[in-house]
């Protein structure tokens, strides 16, 4: 795929307000040499999302923000803090395999407000992120018609040098785009069509059959990206939802944490070590002396989740403030893993070769500087092995906390 662009893509045209799925520019050239991450960098053991791109979406314009192990986004409201984070969950989420009409169920409010509509009255917008891995930087960038029918008209996927993936719409009357992946065998490229409301990257391994070597590393950049987006969990603790007992269960703590005692019920007795530093946590963020996280099971067959307090009466969780019922569930979060967490997991890929990120908007709502500064401490020290990324939106108060903090990046969006 040498030359200006890729061979079968359209040039755009200037009057189209549906732009192209437009990445870094990927020029042919050899592969870079196995152990390294592209442009000399270390080697990324587990893929992880290092870039996200928001190229055109809602109020972000031509923006790129890289993101380091702990990301916190602030700024003023309406800066883009929240948007930034839904981005990235909409990116998980195909990745993942969802449908595209799921992951916008409000397309025209991604659309940038200034973005006019053309002669077909087609608007749409651009998002794209990097995922870096033992397969170097990896590059996603798509295209998205908002307007008049929800559909991606373009997908690019480009690693070392080369563009691996391709998708451009050819025909509006169908429900498909056209997509050309690199093959490096008899034929240089493969084309088929790909549905219009899935992403192209996620449906390669089911595609590619893995037999030349260019097929071979198409596949590996897809599986890098897949799972450096798949590994992703969305948490937003509501404090109201987690003061009554529960039924016990699976123990899989849901979005909204409200089933934590159901969690700490299950964590009690299959990880007592990490159990066991939650209470440490809880002693740091919670008021008055903390000796224990237990839960206690009701006659009616339910469970309570309970701070031990040493020779005093335990405290029911339902007693606590809404901030220090935040401040455990975040910290739960931090301290479990895929297996505890309600999402899809990878089961086919090693634990030890997945790096979760937690995705916490309004990260430190309710938090006094206090826990907001332990959960900081917490989410940078579990992060320094690469198990756990965090990528959060908080006030400045917070991040004035953050930019003191070895190992956070503070993203400000209000310059």
């Amino acid at each position: 795929m040498s030359g200006p662009r890729a061979p079968g893509r359209r040039a755009p045209d200037p009057r189209v307000s549906v732009p192209e799925a437009r990445g870094p520019v990927a020029t042919e050239g050899p592969v870079a040499a196995a152990g390294t991450a592209g442009r000399g960098g270390p080697l990324v053991a587990r893929p992880a999302v290092t870039e996200l791109r928001l190229s055109a979406f809602a109020g972000h314009r031509s923006a790129a923000h890289a993101l380091g192990p702990v990301t916190l986004f602030t700024g003023p409201s309406g800066s883009g803090k929240s948007t930034a984070l839904r981005a990235y969950e909409a990116l998980a989420r195909l990745g993942a395999g969802d449908p595209l009409d799921e992951v916008f169920p409000d397309p025209a409010g991604c659309v940038p407000e200034r973005a006019r509509p053309d002669a077909q009255g087609r608007r749409g917008f651009r998002i794209g992120c990097t995922v870096d891995g033992p397969e170097g930087p990896v590059h996603l960038d798509l295209a998205v018609q908002a307007e008049p029918r929800l559909r991606i008209v373009g997908e690019r996927l480009t690693g070392r040098g080369r563009t691996l993936l391709a998708t451009a719409l050819r025909d509006p009357g169908r429900s498909t785009v056209q997509a050309e992946w690199h093959t490096a065998g008899a034929a240089p490229v493969t084309r088929a069509p790909f549905p219009d409301d899935l992403l192209g990257t996620a449906l390669l391994p089911l595609r590619v059959a893995g037999k030349t070597r260019g097929q071979l590393e198409v596949l590996a950049a897809a599986e890098q990206a897949v799972i450096g987006l798949r590994s992703a969990f969305a948490c937003d603790p509501r404090p109201e939802r987690m003061r009554a007992p529960v039924p016990p269960g699976e123990g899989r703590l849901r979005r909204d944490c409200g089933n934590l005692a159901e969690v700490l019920h299950r964590t009690h007795t299959d990880c007592p070590r990490r159990h066991h530093r939650l209470a440490a946590v809880a002693g740091a963020g919670c008021a008055g002396p903390v000796t224990g996280v237990g839960v206690r099971e009701l006659p009616e067959g339910t469970v309570r989740a309970v701070l031990e307090r040493g020779g005093r009466p335990a405290t029911p969780l339902g007693r606590l403030g809404d901030g220090e019922l935040r401040y455990l569930a975040l910290a739960l979060t931090l301290l479990t893993g895929p297996g505890v967490l309600e999402m899809d997991r990878i089961a086919e890929v090693p634990d030890a070769m997945q790096s979760l990120t937690l995705l916490a908007d309004d990260l430190d709502r309710g938090l006094d500087g206090r826990q907001a500064g332990e959960l900081l401490r917490l989410a940078t020290g579990i992060a320094a092995d690469g198990h756990i990324r965090v990528a959060g939106a908080v006030g400045e108060r917070t991040a004035g906390e953050a930019r003191r903090t070895p190992g956070v990046t503070v993203v400000d969006l209000g310059g």
